[in-house]
């Protein structure tokens, strides 16, 4: 090892011997900063990608409804229109 390396009892890593000193580690604020900055940013695309879901959802149900319901109506029409028309028969 050479003089300038501090003796910390560690096992020096191949970047002590190259560069003579250890790289400068993320200070704990930094690493806190950095994940708070992935966490937010993470969150976001979560939110984003939910409402993204929920649009595409009732755009479905909404066009589902829009087409199935002329042929609701239509059966339900037809259904209670027959049975008037059998009730007032019997009723005369």
């Amino acid at each position: 090892m050479s003089d300038d390396l501090e003796d910390t009892g560690e096992i020096p890593i191949l970047t002590d011997a190259v560069l003579g000193a250890t790289p400068p580690a993320p200070s704990r604020a930094a690493a806190t900063a950095i994940l708070a900055e992935v966490l937010n940013l993470a969150d976001s695309l979560l939110h984003q990608a939910a409402k993204d879901i929920e649009a595409t959802l009732f755009e479905n149900v909404y066009d589902r409804l829009r087409s199935q319901l002329p042929e609701i109506v239509d059966r339900v029409l037809r259904a209670h229109g027959a049975s008037d028309d059998e009730a007032s028969d019997h009723a005369d």
